[in-house]
């Protein structure tokens, strides 16, 4: 027989993979431990029983694999239950490969059993008993599949439709809210109103190719019933159906339990209506940190986008098979979002608390209507925003409690009080112009938080005082500073003074920093702040496409506010002005200046278009008359810069009529 297998080299493998057996006492363990291999829950691509073998360590502690082996008659009792078996009480039947190897005992053999992973759910029915039962490999053992572990080896087998897709018979059309479910499918552009609500919910009707249709029927029934994820989202009552569908939220006033008073609230209804109502309650306490003695007491205590985040990861990625609801608990140093359901065994726990992992949805069909509803990010985004904007904001980082039974995400508050102090402080220095001395207290405020908005923006401002904006670029080298670690408006306050820096690798980093940040996504104060900073250093092209990005990327138009058109229109107006002085340059081209001179009317035919525009959204006076003032100027300009009709030639208006 020609041998595949090197003992030595199956050694060196993971124990997850190999199964060591020096005496067989239980056939029945063997066949248990082949079916587990060959569901390959660990995704491990199977496994190797190796009869005759002994795991144990040497003298070191260090792993040693002895090889007694097996006598002949022992071998062949083994293998031909083994295969049996494996054939007549496994659902569907398995036939591993079989080796047969020398061992150290003469006259013995090592008997191998090599079981490939197959595509199947399969279940082993030992003797004497009415059921099958499902095994699998979890780190070194054989166990029984229960509960979650066997419908996640199900649905990986795809013998099982996944929770949030699964028809429930328990359910029909009555139990569906109307109002919330046309609300949400407008918002989502897919509300059609000639389309009955019946048909929306039929088999045959699906409002995206990347979920399931909303309902459904079963076989020889007419009766219409939701998926599990319709009636999460849209279902009158969905704790009728799911008890832990609801979500509890208590406020503590000190940062533990122990307090004699508590405010709670129990939320229900359909999972957006609980999302909607637990930020509001969230947003109430994020501004709650305050110091008497700063010039500004009041800032926010969590980013609002953590919080939105956490919360909606919370109620998308949990278990709606466990009974226990999801909870939010507010201490007053720190936030805990309690999510029911262990993290997916899909996902790396290293790489999830790096925010590297890959995306892994437990209720995929949830995790697409919340992005379409624009309250989740992106897929596999949520994790990197948390720790993406607690690190803007200065917060200390947040933290995660993996068990078997929930997911824990704790948002520590940000310790705000006596870094205020500090900073008003430096400010006062500021003001009184002891620019030395607020530097010499802004340096260890930065040694302890190096990427803190607000103290890198003290620092840009000291150096433009001090007149040293090479102070500014030595920090961002030192630092290894990147766009992506600050606000967008922080990145271009830092670009601004890296361009005035005498070295011209400090300017060169600075025309970098504006490039990457200037194609981001912005909020909307981010756009005011950005543009204003590229009109500033002449950039009116770039403080152009920054809106018009923002523009084209609106939900609607009317969520445009009119100052934006008017930013956009007074760099329109600037671009206006350079084509004038080029057109204006006897030392151009006549070719040239013609094009610039075109060019020069189209911007502020542009530019009257963006304040019009403006005017018709502002109901505010005061802005309507410097919009006004915008408009006259525009068009005084036009005026000026009319391209000149074309008159009939000199030579012919005084040409003598011909005589007859």
């Amino acid at each position: 027989m020609e041998i595949k297998i090197d003992l030595k080299q199956l050694a060196t493998r993971e124990s997850e993979q190999v199964e060591w057996k020096k005496n067989v006492a239980d056939i029945e363990d063997l066949i248990r431990t082949v079916t587990a291999f060959s569901n390959d829950f660990q995704n491990m691509g199977g496994g190797y029983i190796v009869c005759g073998a002994e795991e144990t360590c040497d003298e070191h502690g260090f792993q040693k694999v002895l090889y007694p082996g097996l006598t002949s008659s022992r071998l062949k009792e083994i293998e031909g239950k083994i295969m049996s078996d494996s054939r007549s009480k496994v659902d569907p039947p398995i036939t591993p490969v079989v080796e047969e190897l020398e061992g150290e005992i003469e006259g013995h053999r090592v008997l191998v059993f090599i079981i490939p992973s197959t595509g199947h759910a399969h279940s082993y029915r030992a003797s004497g008993k009415d059921s099958s039962t499902y095994y699998v490999r979890l780190s070194r053992e054989t166990v029984e599949a229960k509960n979650g572990v066997l419908r996640e080896l199900l649905v990986k087998k795809q013998a099982l439709a996944p929770w949030d897709r699964r028809l429930n018979e328990k359910a029909g059309i009555e139990d569906i809210d109307l109002l919330t479910f046309r609300e949400v499918a407008q918002q989502i552009d897919a509300w059609n109103p000639s389309v009955a609500i019946e048909d929306y919910f039929s088999d045959e009707m699906r409002i995206s190719d990347f979920v399931p249709s909303l309902g459904g029927t079963r076989a020889l029934v007419d009766r219409v019933h939701p998926r599990n994820y319709a009636l999460l989202l849209f279902g009158k009552e969905p704790t009728r159906f799911f008890p832990g569908a609801w979500m509890k939220v208590s406020s503590y006033p000190g940062n533990d339990r122990s307090q004699p008073t508590a405010e709670r609230h129990d939320l229900t209804g359909s999972i957006i209506s609980q999302a909607s109502k637990a930020l509001g309650i969230l947003k109430t306490h994020s501004s709650t940190a305050y110091d008497k003695e700063s010039s500004e007491p009041n800032a926010s205590k969590y980013p609002e986008r953590a919080l939105q985040e956490a919360v909606i990861n919370a109620i998308v990625h949990r278990d709606y098979e466990s009974d226990e609801p999801s909870s939010i608990t507010i201490f007053s140093d720190r936030v805990e979002i309690r999510s029911p359901g262990s993290l997916p065994r899909t996902v790396n726990k290293e790489r999830f608390l790096d925010g590297r992992a890959s995306p892994s949805w437990r209720n995929q069909s949830l995790a697409y209507f919340f992005n379409k509803l624009q309250l989740a990010q992106a897929e596999g985004q949520g994790i990197p925003t948390i720790l993406r904007t607690m690190k803007q904001l200065g917060s200390p980082a947040p933290q995660f409690d993996l068990d078997e039974e929930a997911l824990t995400c704790i948002l520590p508050a940000h310790p705000r009080h006596e870094m205020m102090r500090h900073v008003a402080e430096v400010e006062r220095l500021m003001i009184q112009q002891d620019n030395q001395e607020a530097q010499e207290r802004l340096n260890p405020l930065l040694e302890n938080q190096p990427t803190n908005p607000k103290l890198l923006e003290l620092l840009v401002q000291l150096a433009v005082l001090r007149q040293r904006p090479e102070t500014v670029g030595d920090y961002t080298i030192e630092h290894k500073l990147r766009p992506d670690d600050l606000p967008a408006s922080t990145a271009y306050q830092f670009a601004e003074v890296l361009a005035q820096s005498p070295e011209l690798s400090h300017q060169q980093l600075g025309q970098d920093w504006l490039d990457h940040v200037s194609k981001q996504s912005l909020e909307e104060d981010e756009v005011k702040r950005v543009s204003q900073a590229l009109r500033k250093v002449a950039k009116h092209e770039q403080a152009v496409q920054v809106i018009t990005r923002y523009i084209a990327a609106a939900t609607t138009p009317l969520a445009v506010p009119a100052s934006l058109y008017d930013i956009r229109a007074r760099a329109k107006i600037d671009l206006a002005k350079k084509c004038m002085d080029t057109g204006r340059d006897r030392r151009v081209q006549k070719e040239r200046q013609a094009k610039a001179w075109d060019l020069c009317r189209k911007y502020f035919d542009e530019a009257e278009g963006d304040i019009l525009r403006a005017l018709e959204i502002e109901v505010h006076s005061r802005e309507r008359a410097f919009y006004e003032k915008d408009l006259e100027f525009v068009r005084r300009m036009k005026d000026q810069t009319r391209k000149p009709e074309r008159t009939v030639s000199s030579r012919h208006s005084h040409r003598k009529p011909r005589r007859r």
